[in-house]
């Protein structure tokens, strides 16, 4: 387990560098990163260099036994490049250009740019790429953030018609993909195309659709460029760069593919926030059983499903590259934080797989956007509540060793796909339905059983897993079809959730019936289905316990086929159908269930299958096994009590538990 800051040089007198250096090996930290919006200081004139202040940055850390990681600048591109070259800016679907003044103002597809940004990147790499004390190097930073992931220039108006042809090869099949024969809206050629910006009133859904999907391979190859480069100028250094959880504008498996491991940037107080509302009940009210959760935790399961969803990149530890360690300047409330909670974030990060944690930034900025986001620092240069809770983890930092060197393990996993997300949220059909508040609901039950859950892509192994649930696999090809096949043959189950099997890939409805390429494995058809108004309900029969009426909000009447009914509706059609394939079997649960009904379908899966609980936990706790060790972490202000193995523990308010077991 390690642990390091971010750190920028560029901001403080020379003369202060040694003495931040020394502040942060007393503090126990290993590494720092540097860099990443340098580039005018890099470079403050086209092609002409300045590396004697890195040079001696590098000195003063690397002196202290500090290992750098090295961030490129190019997500902040400086004044002399943006007036020189106007046509490297980004256009939003508005028309407007983004100017100089912020970050991220670039497009990925415009020539130019990508080639100063190569120029830079490598006269980095000749010049640090074999220096021992670089471990590892950041490319770029944050892709998309500050809702940059899509560009509408006329760079990209090109890349787009390119990108299109070598996806369909003809303009007859791009036009039945997106069914263009709808509102006249066929074309005879590619340069008839244009990315659906706002000069559009109503937007073709597949359209939009390939456009997210353009975007993400946009990114992709442009960081390919400074991969590429890095490779062969720093061989021996990781390289990676930081994602930001559930921020879903890009397909971040896609940008994870060429990477040694991802990291993300943690700030919890702030996910709520930005999260919230995709994740939550939109009625406050909606889920009586939510804890009070102390004021400075954040949401400690929304801050876990995006750990989860990060090591599920590249299903290996990961990264915190930015951990919050006081407040925030961008939430709706920054509030403050108290001793003890930056420890237990930092400990949350560990067990959910992170091997280290970078925490942002050592001491805040005096000028400039971020004056009240909080470092190590206080902005006189004295400990904060960060750097406390620092000196209080060294006394841990032996056990955080252990058990980050303990392999995360799961039995249940829940199917994620960008695709799905985008094309639900294009048309989500009736108000509030959401991918991400789906997969949100099912991975909050599953916590407040204590069973580990992992995430999976189309492309990752099913067959470690006792359970795969897909919320919603809403765009299903053949070859998805074929993974669980294979999959539920072998003795696997699954369970799938409403609007599966609904739509092609292309985000056109399926001409088969529902649900589609799903109907063979479900051993069921969807005869109906209907969003329900406020306050209506369909009452539930069956033999599960616990899992009774009224179903609302969306409903789908099933006909069984080879699959047997275990729940009804009142009017006696099927309501939750499991069907045996081979050694396995696969539900599918025709209605969207509220939090009580969902906690007793997976009891009743988790009993079925002999998944076991890791502790008896009340609410507030959460818990994570990692091999003999149980970590219990408490998110309220009270003293909470769980079971683990007949034993019970009691955990502090804002506090955490080590249970060490036996394998």
């Amino acid at each position: 387990m390690h642990l390091g800051v971010c750190y920028y040089p560029e901001h403080w007198p020379v003369e202060r560098w040694p003495i931040d250096a020394e502040m942060m090996r007393t503090a126990g930290l290993d590494m720092v990163r540097i860099g990443e919006f340098a580039w005018s200081e890099m470079e403050p004139a086209e092609g002409h260099y300045q590396w004697a202040w890195l040079d001696q940055a590098i000195d003063v850390l690397a002196g202290v036994g500090l290992d750098i990681v090295l961030g490129t600048p190019t997500a902040a591109p400086p004044a002399w490049l943006t007036r020189k070259y106007p046509d490297i800016r980004r256009q939003e679907a508005s028309g407007r250009y983004r100017d100089h003044g912020t970050r991220r103002h670039y497009c990925p597809n415009s020539p130019r740019y990508i080639d100063l940004s190569r120029k830079i990147v490598a006269a980095l790499g000749a010049r640090y790429g074999t220096d021992p004390r670089i471990i590892g190097w950041q490319i770029d930073n944050e892709f998309g953030g500050g809702k940059t992931a899509r560009c509408y220039c006329d760079h990209c108006v090109q890349a787009f018609r390119s990108w299109l042809e070598k996806r369909y090869r003809s303009i007859t099949a791009l036009n039945a993909a997106w069914g263009n024969a709808f509102w006249s809206q066929t074309y005879q050629s590619w340069d008839q195309i244009r990315p659906p910006d706002d000069r559009i009133d109503k937007k073709n859904p597949s359209h939009v659709l390939d456009y997210y999907r353009f975007s993400t391979d946009s990114y992709a190859e442009y960081q390919q460029y400074q991969i590429d480069l890095l490779r062969e100028l720093a061989p021996g250094h990781f390289l990676t760069t930081n994602f930001m959880g559930l921020y879903s504008d890009l397909d971040q498996f896609d940008l994870a593919a060429p990477y040694d491991f991802i990291t993300w940037d943690n700030y919890p107080t702030g996910n709520r926030d930005r999260w919230g509302p995709a994740l939550l009940p939109p009625d406050p009210g909606a889920d009586p059983t939510e804890p009070v959760y102390a004021y400075d935790t954040g949401h400690p399961l929304i801050t876990g499903m995006a750990h989860e969803l990060t090591r599920a990149l590249k299903q290996k530890p990961f990264w915190i590259m930015e951990q919050q360690p006081g407040h925030i300047n961008w939430g709706k409330t920054n509030t403050g934080i108290r001793d003890g909670t930056v420890r237990l974030w930092t400990w949350q990060a560990l067990a959910a797989g992170a091997d280290t944690v970078v925490y942002f930034r050592w001491r805040p900025t005096r000028f400039a956007h971020e004056q009240y986001h909080a470092g190590l620092l206080t902005h006189h240069a004295r400990p904060a509540v960060g750097y406390r809770d620092l000196l209080r983890l060294q006394a841990e930092r032996e056990m955080l060793a252990q058990i980050a060197a303990t392999p995360h393990t799961a039995q249940v996993a829940l199917l994620f796909n960008y695709d799905d997300l985008w094309a639900l949220q294009l048309q989500p059909h009736t108000r509030d339905f959401s991918y991400l508040r789906s997969h949100f609901a099912y991975f909050q039950a599953l916590q407040q059983m204590g069973i580990p859950v992992q995430f999976v892509h189309g492309k990752d192994d099913f067959a470690r897993f006792k359970l795969i649930i897909a919320p919603t696999a809403h765009l299903v090809d053949e070859a998805l079809v074929n993974q669980l096949n294979e999959y539920v043959t072998a003795g696997g189950t699954v369970l799938l959730g409403v609007r599966s099997g609904f739509k092609t890939t292309s985000n056109l409805v399926t001409a088969d019936v529902l649900p589609g390429f799903l109907r063979a494995l479900v051993g069921a058809m969807v005869e109906e289905w209907q969003a329900l108004p406020d306050g209506v309900g369909w009452k539930l029969e069956g033999a599960i316990p616990n899992l009774v009426g009224p179903a609302n909000y969306w409903v789908e009447t099933l006909r069984p086929e080879s699959a047997e009914t275990l729940i009804k509706y009142q009017d006696d059609t099927s309501a939750l159908t499991v069907n045996r394939v081979g050694q396995g079997r696969v539900f599918y649960l025709g209605f969207y269930p509220n939090q009580e009904q969902m906690l007793a379908l997976l009891n009743y899966l988790a009993r079925q299958l002999n998944i076991q609980s890791i502790a008896d936990l009340p609410p507030g706790m959460i818990a994570y096994a990692r091999g003999p060790y149980t970590i219990l972490m408490n998110f309220t202000d009270q003293p909470l009590v769980a079971t683990v193995a007949g034993k019970e523990f009691s955990v502090s308010g804002r506090d955490v538990v080590v249970d060490i077991g036996e394998e």
